[in-house]
Order: C-alpha cells, then structure tokens, then sequence
C-alpha cells in the first residue's frame, strides 16, 4: 500500500493593519455678507423703512442742507441790502 504523504500548506497570514483614520476637514460656516451698494444695481435692504440709523449718507446729507440754507440766506441778505439801496436812490 501506498502511504499518502501529507503536505502542509502554509498559509501566509495577512498582516493586520490598523483601520485607516479618514481626516475630516472641518469648513468655517461662511457669513453672508450683504452685498455692497454699487451704481444702477438692485439692493435689498434688511431694515424697514422706518429704522433711523445715522450714517456716512446721513452726515452727507446734513453737510449738503446746511450749505443749501446758509446759500439761501445769503442770497436773501444780497436782495435785502439791493432793495434798501434801490428804495434809497428812488427816495433823494
């Protein structure tokens, strides 16, 4: 009888790795800015109408009314010294 010869085989255990770490990147939660008031473009404003903020438009605004009305009185006090002088020379 024949014997039967045993072969082992062997088996190459593969090598255990640790798992993988996946880096997550964590991204900021960008703020929406509104967008900036450009010439002949649509803005939408947040605040209501009514809403009294003082601003750089605010401070413009002023700056232009009070030279519109110190030019406007000084016309006046012009037409005012023009007319007594006009009523003076009638008047001799």
């Amino acid at each position: 009888m024949v014997t039967k010869k045993t072969v082992k085989k062997t088996v190459k255990k593969a090598v255990a790795k640790s798992p993988v770490k996946k880096v997550v990147k964590r991204v900021a939660a960008k703020v929406k800015k509104p967008a900036p008031m450009k010439s002949f473009k649509i803005y939408r404003s947040n605040e209501s109408f009514t809403t009294f903020r003082i601003s750089r438009q605010t401070i413009y605004w002023l700056i232009l009314l009070l030279f519109i009305v110190i030019t406007q009185l000084w016309i006046l006090k012009l037409q005012l010294d023009i007319a007594a002088l006009t009523d003076s020379i009638l008047n001799q």
